[in-house]
C-alpha cells in the first residue's frame, strides 16, 4: 500500500515576547523554565498534528486492494482486483469495445479510443486517444473502475499510474476465434451479463462450426493475403488472420513464416503465383502488388477485398471474415 501525502511548510509569526520579574535571578530561572515548557508543548503539539494527518491521508486513500471485492485471473495470467459490480469501463482497443458490446455491457463502456467505431452506439462514447498512445489522465478523469486493453505490451506505460488511482487494469488476449467465445464469456462473468454473453460466444461458435463443416467438403485453395501492398506485407504463423482463413477452406501460402505479419520481397512473391489474392481492403491496399501482376488470381480476377475492420480486429466479427471468405473461395 502506497499513501502519498503532502506537508505544507507554514512559518509561524508573531510576538514570543516573555515578561521577566523585577528578581534578576529568578527572571532568568523562571524564562529558561518557560521556554522549555513552551518548546516541548510546541513539538508534542507538532507530532501529534503531523500523525494526525498521516492518519487521515492514508485512510482516505486505502489500498485499492482492499476495495476490491473479488479478484479474477486476466488473459495473461495476471490476478486484477474487480468490485462486485463493474459499472465504469475504459477499453483501448476496437476489438474489445466490440466484445463489451456483444457481451451486452456496452453501456458500462464510459472511454473508448478514436477507432472504436462499432457498434454505431461506440462512436457517442467519450474518446482518450488512440489504442498506443491513450490519454491517462482523461481516462483517469472519467473514474473506471476496470480498464480493459488487448496487449501486455500496453500495461507497462499506465498500469502503475491507474493502479494508485484504484484503477485495475484488464488484459484480454485473443489469439483466434475461440479466444473470441471465451473472452464473451468472460466479460459476461466480469459484468454481471452472462445471459447476454453465452448467447453471443453460442451463436458465434454455431456460425464458425457450420462454416468450417461446408468447407471440409471443398478441397483447400492455396491463398495469399495481402495486408498491405506497399512495402508488401501478408500473415505469418502467428496471425490470428491465418486461422480464419484456414478454417474458412484456404491454405495460406506464407503460414509456415514464424513472425505474424512479415514483409515479403518482390522476388519472392513473383514466385509464388498465388490462384487466389485476398487483401485487406484500404485506402493504399485496394490492387494487388505489382509483383503479382501476371498471377493466375490476377488472370483469372480471382483478386477479393475483404472490409478490413472484419478481417483484423480479434472480435465477434472474425465470425463475419469467416463466411465472407468462405464464400469467395467457393467461387469457380
Amino acid at each position: 500500500m502506497f499513501c502519498h501525502y503532502g506537508v505544507s511548510r507554514q512559518s509561524t509569526g508573531g510576538s514570543q515576547g516573555i515578561h521577566l520579574f523585577k528578581c534578576p535571578v529568578l527572571q532568568v530561572r523562571d524564562a529558561d523554565a518557560y521556554a522549555r515548557g513552551f518548546s516541548f508543548f510546541m513539538r508534542f503539539g507538532l507530532y501529534i498534528l503531523l500523525a494526525a494527518m498521516l492518519l487521515g491521508a492514508c485512510g482516505g486513500n486505502s489500498s485499492p486492494a482492499k476495495q476490491h471485492a473479488r479478484t479474477v485471473t486476466d488473459g495473461i495470467g495476471r490476478e486484477v482486483g474487480l468490485p462486485e459490480r463493474v459499472d465504469r469501463a475504459v477499453s483501448l482497443a476496437p476489438s474489445i469495445t466490440e466484445m463489451i458490446f456483444a457481451a451486452g455491457a456496452g453501456d458500462r463502456l464510459v472511454g473508448v479510443t478514436t477507432f472504436c467505431d462499432f457498434p454505431a452506439k461506440a462512436k457517442k462514447i467519450e474518446k482518450v486517444g488512440d489504442t498506443q498512445t491513450p490519454n491517462v489522465e482523461r481516462i483517469v478523469g472519467l473514474r473506471p473502475q476496470v480498464v480493459f486493453v488487448s496487449t501486455a505490451s500496453q500495461l507497462e506505460a499506465f498500469t502503475d499510474v491507474l493502479g494508485r488511482q484504484g484503477i485495475s487494469v484488464y488484459v484480454l488476449d485473443i489469439k483466434g476465434i475461440g479466444d473470441v467465445a471465451g473472452g464473451l464469456r468472460t466479460l459476461g462473468e466480469i459484468f454481471g451479463t452472462a445471459d447476454a454473453s453465452v448467447r453471443a460466444a453460442e451463436e458465434l461458435e454455431r456460425r464458425a462450426a457450420a462454416v468450417e463443416q461446408r468447407a471440409a467438403s471443398m478441397p483447400k485453395v492455396p491463398v495469399f493475403v495481402q495486408i498491405s501492398r506497399e512495402p508488401l506485407f501478408t500473415i505469418g504463423r502467428e496471425s490470428f488472420v491465418t486461422e480464419i482463413v484456414a478454417r474458412a477452406g484456404g491454405d495460406v501460402m506464407t503460414k509456415d513464416i514464424a513472425t505474424a505479419y512479415p514483409t515479403l520481397s518482390k522476388e519472392t512473391a513473383l514466385a509464388m503465383n498465388p490462384p487466389v489474392i485476398l487483401l485487406s481492403d484500404s485506402e493504399d491496399n485496394r490492387e494487388p502488388n505489382e509483383a503479382f501482376a501476371a498471377s493466375d488470381a490476377v488472370k483469372n480476377g480471382r483478386v477479393y477485398r475483404i472490409n478490413p475492420d472484419i478481417i483484423s480486429r480479434p472480435g465477434p466479427r472474425l465470425v463475419d471474415a469467416m463466411e465472407e471468405i468462405a464464400r469467395v473461395l467457393s467461387e469457380k
